[in-house]
Formats: structure tokens, sequence, C-alpha cells
């Protein structure tokens, strides 16, 4: 009985501890359930949702660039690019290495893309490759289900018809890099997004980008999608009309595309509106648009024209001659100069023991201000530099906008030099000497200025004394004023403007003129302006007692700039032009016959009739 007795303790004992362990085991598991199905039932639901939806930006429509007749400058074409969801590719070298069937892709892409998925943000896709063919499209849609995680999208591409005639002026957009997610200039990623990188893109790419929209797909276990569950379509971006003329670029760029390396400009005297604007040489924007290969970039970069220069707003030369507009009138507002003032010009000019040189050899005899302006005497401009000062010929220039960015809406413009006797104490640590006065007042010395700046010169004096800036860019309601130049006036005296512009038309107009070989012979249409020579190398007195080498004698890199400042017509200014031609010897010979023949179409165009912008609500006026 005892022993009956014993077994059934020890059988109730185990059936205890049984029973409690199966009890704290379900114990634990509700417990556990409950944490998650209730105290966590919020997180869960958020990672379901994740593996069960797929969240993709839309990329924007970019805004397109039109000249001023709304000729295309800068379109979007359609094109299909292979994207990756790092989320959804196990092995990405197996899947490069399946894709090396359809589409081979070299080091560097691989290189690109590991980066890629290494920094991937979220859910967004990696670009895996861009500009699709048709062919390739094909291939890779027969072959979806064996490249898990991969998808094509269809997008956009920027493209530039112009390619090399605008490039100076549009721009071109590029990948979006590292450095500019630094800088903060894309706040969202998608596969194959481009930024403004120069030009207009650069400038305006805030309007033209657009706003991203957004759209959610269900996709199952193997990231292939079921359904689209909703859509936020993305804002386009804005177009921009820019006052630039396509067909007067054309005519610039034919123009300057004879010489080496040269830079040339043209405005509305008025309205600042800037109808070409040339850089040369140039190159192709849409090398840009995929990201250039290293062979491009470095056959660009390494090009000693310098291609990728914008020389009309980011080089800077001595002006030479044509700076001798800023002394003159720097004298006549300051009643240093009067129209019948005369220097005896023999050629030199006399400074204690050192003597300036006259570029006549001869001299030029007796001269007043329109004889010195229509023959480029230096040596009037010398006398008349010493009178005036380096600091009253600085405050002019910085009048007529030298020494600071024009603000034309440009990313990159540089300001150029105008020295005075603080600038030379403070950055040179030595006190001015007059014989740097004398110098600068014929536009050599310290003295640096863009073609854009000369252009502006130009344009301030001839529209009667307004302080225009020049813009590339048509306001948003497309108006400009008709009644009275832009820009305040700088309150210069007219009969002074008025002495000025006769000189500067008998520079051209008149036989004594160093440019009377390039005047407009269509009457009506005659133009006034200044050449200018500026030298890169020091003349040395022994190379003058034996001889100056002339410019077709010296290595290219030696020879002087050449320079053409004008404005047209004479009885009713409407255009101003600049052309620099570097190391183009003289400027009468090489500057003035390209800013004629482009003053000239100007107004066989007409441009400054249609630039009056109208409304988009009012039909343009014919050409």
């Amino acid at each position: 009985m005892s022993r009956d007795t014993e077994k059934v303790r020890l059988f109730t004992r185990r059936a205890v501890l049984v029973g409690g362990l199966q009890f704290g085991v379900l114990s634990a598991l509700a417990g556990r359930l409950y944490y998650l199905q209730i105290l966590q039932k919020e997180r869960f639901s958020t990672l379901a949702e994740d593996n069960r939806v797929n969240v993709r930006l839309i990329a924007p429509p970019r805004g397109q660039i039109t000249d001023r007749n709304r000729t295309l400058l800068a379109i979007n074409q359609q094109n299909y690019r292979l994207v990756a969801l790092p989320e959804q590719v196990d092995d990405l070298q197996k899947l490069l290495d399946k894709l090396d069937r359809f589409m081979p892709l070299d080091k560097n892409e691989h290189k690109r893309i590991f980066k890629d998925f290494k920094n991937r943000d979220g859910l967004n896709a990696v670009l895996i490759h861009d500009n699709l063919t048709w062919e390739q499209v094909s291939a890779i849609s027969l072959n979806l289900p064996e490249l898990a995680g991969t998808d094509i999208e269809v997008g956009e591409v920027r493209t530039y018809p112009f390619a090399h005639l605008t490039t100076h002026v549009v721009g071109y957009v590029g990948p979006v890099s590292q450095y500019d997610k630094d800088k903060g200039r894309v706040s969202f990623a998608i596969p194959g997004f481009r930024i403004g990188k120069s030009g207009v893109e650069r400038e305006y790419d805030e309007p033209l980008r657009g706003q991203p929209g957004d759209l959610q797909l269900e996709v199952n276990a193997h990231g292939r999608v079921v359904r689209e569950l909703s859509r936020n379509e993305p804002v386009a971006g804005e177009d921009q009309r820019l006052t630039i003329d396509i067909n007067l670029q054309k005519v610039l760029q034919q123009r300057l595309e004879k010489e080496q390396s040269a830079a040339g400009v043209v405005m509305d005297v008025k309205s600042g509106a800037v109808y070409a604007l040339v850089s040369h040489p140039s190159y192709d924007p849409n090398l840009f648009t995929y990201g250039i290969s290293q062979k491009d970039w470095d056959s660009l970069n390494n090009d000693e024209y310098v291609p990728l220069l914008n020389k009309v707003l980011d080089g800077v030369y001595a002006p030479g001659s044509t700076f001798k507009i800023v002394t003159a009138l720097a004298g006549l507002e300051e009643g240093i100069i009067t129209p019948t003032d005369t220097v005896f010009c023999p050629g030199h000019y006399d400074l204690g023991n050192h003597r300036f040189h006259c570029w006549k050899k001869g001299g030029h005899g007796p001269m007043n201000l329109t004889g010195a302006l229509a023959g480029s005497c230096d040596t009037y401009f010398y006398e008349m530099g010493k009178r005036i000062g380096i600091d009253k010929i600085a405050a002019m220039a910085r009048k007529l906008g030298f020494g600071e960015k024009t603000g034309i809406d440009f990313p990159h413009e540089r300001s150029g030099l105008v020295p005075t006797r603080a600038w030379k104490v403070a950055k040179r640590g030595s006190n001015w000497q007059q014989g740097e006065t004398l110098i600068a007042a014929i536009g050599q010395g310290y003295l640096l200025t863009s073609p854009m700046q000369l252009a502006v010169m130009m344009a301030r004096i001839a529209n009667g004394g307004f302080a225009v800036k020049p813009q590339i860019v048509v306001p948003p309601d497309g108006e400009w004023r008709d009644d009275k130049p832009d820009g305040n006036e700088m309150r210069f005296k007219q009969k002074n403007l008025t002495t000025l512009l006769n000189a500067l038309s008998a520079v051209v107009n008149q036989p004594i003129g160093t440019a009377f070989g390039s005047r407009i012979m269509t009457e009506g249409f005659e133009m006034g302006g200044k050449t200018g020579t500026s030298q890169v190398r020091r003349i040395s007195m022994a190379e003058r007692a034996g001889g100056v080498i002339t410019n077709d004698e010296l290595p290219w890199k030696e020879r002087d700039h050449a320079l053409f400042v004008g404005f047209a017509p004479v009885d009713n200014p409407q255009y101003a032009a600049a052309v620099v031609i570097e190391h183009g010897g003289s400027g009468s010979h090489a500057a003035a016959p390209i800013v004629r023949d482009i003053l000239e179409e100007c107004q066989k165009l007409n441009v400054a009739g249609i630039t009056r912008m109208p409304t988009d609500k009012t039909p343009d006026k014919a050409s």
C-alpha cells in the first residue's frame, strides 16, 4: 500500500513540475505576444507596410530655356534608365555580372554603383545605367525575373540643340555630386537626377528643376510591382526666356571662331538686355549630361585656349586705349579737360628721367580731345592723366562699371581691378608713383577689366549717363521699361557726354580715326567707338632702339590683345558692344571689324525693336 502511495506522490510531483514548466512557457509566450501585438503594434505595422509598399520619388520635368523669340535652347528628351532597389538586391556583384550580358559596364561605373549602394538614402533606387538603347531595354525587360531588385524607368534627359553656340550662356546640367549634397543644393535623391552646373542652368536651377512627386507601389516578395497605390504628380520647372537672339549669337560666333581665343558681347544701352554673348573656343555641353569622360575632361581642361572659361565674364584684360574714354570723361567732368585744350605730341612724354612713348613713333603733333581720341594719342592722355590724378580717374572708372561685378544674372563673374593710391599701399606695401598714373590713363598697368564691363561702360555713356546693368533672363512679367533707360542717373553733364560721343564717332567715321577702315557704310547705321591694343609684355629700351618687334614676329602668347568697344547708331544709340581678341595684335585691325559687323547686324535685325518684351498675352512683333 505504501508502495502505491509513493508512486502517486512521485507522479504528482512530476505532473506539478511539468505543469509548472508548461504554465511558465505559456505565460512567457503570452507575454511576448502581448508585447509584440499590443505594445509594439505601431512599430511592426510600419515595418510590415514598408515591406509591402515601395515609395519612389518622381523627377519633375525641367523647365525649358528659350531665346527671346522662344527658339528652344535647352530641351528635355525621353530616355530609359535601369535602376535597382538596394534592399532587394542580395548580391550586387552577381547582379552586375548578369547585367554584363546586356550592357557591359566599365570599372568606373562599377565603382560608382557600389559607392551609391553604400551611400543609399532610404528606399530610393540607385541608378545602374542611363540612356539605354531600345535593344538594351528589350533584352533587360525579357530577363527581369533573374535580375531581382532592378527596374526600367522612363525619364528625361537634357539636350542642347545649339551645342557649342550657346554653351557659355545656357550652361549645362550634370549628375548630383557629393559636393552638391554637402552644400545642400539637393534635398532629395532620385536616380539620374541632374542639376544646373553652369550658366543660366546653374543661376536659375531652383525654378528650372521644379518639385518632385512621389509614387507608392505595392510589391510582392520578389520586389515585383503588383499595383500602384497612390501618386502625387511632380511640379514641372519654370521655363526661362533669355534676352539672347540666337540669330545674332550665330553671327558673333562665326566672326569670333576665326580667331584662336576671343570674347564678344552685345547689349541694349537702355534696358541692359544682352543680345549675344560668345566666348571662343567653346565646347559641347551635351558631354556633361551623363557625366563627362576623363578623356574629354582632360582634353578640355588642358586646352591652352581655355574653352571652359567664360571669357566675357571671367576673363580680365588690361583695357588698353579703350580706357581713354574713362580718362577723358573724368577730365571733362572735373573741368580739367576742355574740348579745345591741346597737347603737343612729339612721339613721347618725359616725366623726370623716364620717357613714356606714344604708339606713333613720329608723334601726332598738336592734339585736342577729339583728335586725341580719334588718333588714340598716348601723349595727350599721359598729360591729362597727370593733371587729373589716379584717384579721380579711378572714381570715374567705378561709376562706369569697372572694378566691381556688373550684377548680370550669372553664377560666376570677376570684378577686375581699378587701382588707387590706397589700394597700392594696402596690397603692395608701397606708395603710388606718378608714372603709374600715366600708364593707367592709357589703360595699362594694374588695370584689369572684363569684356562685359567694357560693354557696360559704353552703354552707360551712350544712354545719357544711366547706370544700366546687363541681364540675360527676361523678367517674369516679360516687360521692359520704354520711357527711359534702366538704372540710376549718374548726373553727368550732358554737354560732356555729347562731346565724348562725337569724339568716339570721329574714331570710326573720320579719316583721322584709328577705326576709319571699319566704319559702317549703311546710312543711318553708323557706329562710334574706341580701339584698344593692350601689351602683354614689356618693350625694353634696347628693343626700341633697334626696332620694336611686330606682333606677327612674336609667339602667339606674347602678342598684344586687340580690343574694340562701340555703340550704334550714332544719332540715337541703342546698342553697345565689346570684343576682345586674345593676342590678336591691333584693335583697329582685329577687333573693330567684328564689332562693325555685329552692330550692323543688330540694326538689320532690328533686335531692339522687339526686345521690349511683350507679355505672353501679346503677340511678338516680327523681326
